[in-house]
């Protein structure tokens, strides 16, 4: 168990190199805390970006919500992270899911540009 729980310090600490060669041995890469949190919202909520990109392309379910209603994208937006943002709405990441989506989340904080890019990805 408590290795387990050594993954989550891995990805918020930014530790890519660490975190993907246990999930490249087998850790799952959905992975989920006591409170829900993924290694790919984790990685976004702490500004690792390159860390969840890596996470999504070993499948890493980007529409996983957690306990508190919050999703990787929602997490990006709140962190304003466009490049995040624009790579999870790019793995399919569903912009207005959780209590606290993505769009709520813009709405809230008053964050126009990334409400912007969450629009122009929904067309």
């Amino acid at each position: 168990m408590e290795f387990l729980a050594s993954m989550f310090g891995l990805a918020r600490a930014g530790k890519t190199e660490e975190l993907l060669d246990l999930v490249d041995r087998g850790v799952p890469v959905n992975l989920s805390n006591e409170k829900g949190d993924t290694l790919l919202i984790l990685s976004v909520y702490n500004d690792h970006t390159e860390q969840a990109q890596s996470l999504l392309a070993r499948e890493a379910d980007v529409d996983r919500v957690n306990d508190q209603g919050q999703t990787a994208l929602g997490c990006a937006v709140f962190r304003q992270n466009e490049v995040a943002t624009k790579a999870l709405l790019a793995a399919g990441a569903d912009p207005r899911l959780g209590r606290q989506s993505a769009y709520a989340v813009a709405e809230i904080f008053g964050l126009d540009a990334m409400r912007a890019i969450l629009d122009a990805h929904s067309g």
